[in-house]
């Protein structure tokens, strides 16, 4: 028998939001994870605001709502309201009600100094460190450094000379006001010479020789080796050896207060001689990758002919996974934000947003 085409559907539901989600669903242990860092974050949050005054919309669901757009590569808060109004998943996660109303984008916005100023992003990424440490997941002798190159959201057309010196440059007539015409023939533009009106802290840089130089940051990553869970982050302005001088500063973090040496994996990047008298300094070893056949006159045998030195350049290549879902799921290969701050804050989160998807896939491994 068929049935007929309702035209007027009931006025009055009861959802059960909760129900909705099936139990296997994957963001239910990165909810249940995300919950407990958050809890442990609870005293950072109350200092964010005042004790009187109007009720706000709590950090925690906004935090929430971030990750969700880290996760299914939103490109825009707008979007992410948008999709908040109707996709009841997004709605049990960040914790809103199937009734209640959706906040505008621009809360995200004047909340952001807030989150700043708190340090959100790195408290973040040390509460998933201290979840996977907890649950064995961490090892706490050998670890990876690597840098990576962050895009920044600047145009090579905003290059200005910084003195007047540099400044007889004669474009073209303008036919675009939004988009003019730039002739940069016959002029070297340096990072010495020239800033970005558009991002002024963001720096030329090239990946590698022959490459285009880009107007880029320098995001660095620290990862232990045993499952590939990164420990520590850091995001600076692309100037010569941050990379080197970055990763060194994690190694400091990750060293003080300990008594036992660690091991630390490279590229051919490390192979210096500042980096590997500073790192043994330290008391930490350093299985960095020889930059030519003929050998290292710092990594020699006493290093190269344990096994462990062997095993730690196979494991270090794993951080290039974590660079790589950073820039195609994490929304990092051309950031949206402006200024080193804020493209720093942005870099954290995502690292420790990459440590709980990474958690929740080895936990359903071993469940399988």
């Amino acid at each position: 028998m068929r049935r007929e085409d309702p035209k007027n559907p009931s006025a009055f539901y009861f959802i059960d939001i909760e129900g909705m989600v099936p139990a296997t669903h994957p963001l239910r242990k990165i909810r249940s994870m995300t919950d407990q860092a958050l809890a442990e974050m609870k005293w950072d949050l109350d200092q964010l605001y005042q004790e009187n005054g109007r009720p706000c919309i709590p950090p925690e669901m906004l935090l929430r709502a971030l990750l969700l757009q880290y996760l299914f590569s939103i490109r825009s808060e707008r979007l992410l309201m948008e999709q908040l109004e109707y996709n009841m998943l997004f709605r049990w996660f960040v914790g809103l009600a199937p009734q209640e109303r959706v906040w505008d984008h621009s809360t995200f916005s004047k909340n952001r100094k807030r989150f700043l100023d708190g340090d959100l992003a790195r408290k973040f990424l040390l509460e998933t460190v201290r979840q996977a440490t907890t649950k064995g997941l961490v090892s706490d002798e050998h670890f990876s450094v690597d840098g990576t190159l962050v895009e920044a959201w600047a145009s090579l057309k905003s290059l200005k000379p910084m003195s007047k010196e540099n400044s007889d440059r004669r474009d073209p007539p303008h036919q675009d006001p939004g988009n003019p015409s730039v002739d940069f023939r016959g002029e070297t533009r340096r990072n010495d010479t020239h800033r970005s009106t558009t991002d002024p802290e963001s720096r030329l840089i090239r990946k590698g020789k022959g490459m285009q130089a880009k107007l880029s940051y320098l995001g660095n990553a620290m990862m232990e080796h045993r499952n590939g869970i990164v420990v520590d982050g850091d995001l600076r302005i692309a100037e010569n050896n941050a990379e080197r001088s970055g990763c060194l500063e994690m190694l400091q973090r990750k060293q003080e207060g300990r008594s036992a040496g660690i091991t630390v994996g490279g590229d051919k990047w490390f192979d210096e001689a500042k980096f590997i008298r500073a790192c043994r300094s330290l008391k930490i070893v350093p299985h960095i990758a020889v930059k030519d056949q003929r050998g290292s006159k710092l990594v020699d045998g006493r290093t190269t002919r344990h096994k462990g030195y062997r095993v730690s350049l196979i494991i270090r290549k794993r951080i290039e996974e974590i660079f790589g879902w950073l820039k195609e799921q994490g929304r990092l290969r051309r950031v949206r934000f402006r200024g080193a701050a804020k493209v720093n804050w942005f870099y954290l989160f995502a690292l420790g947003i990459y440590n709980l998807v990474r958690m929740s896939n080895l936990e359903a491994a071993a469940s399988a």
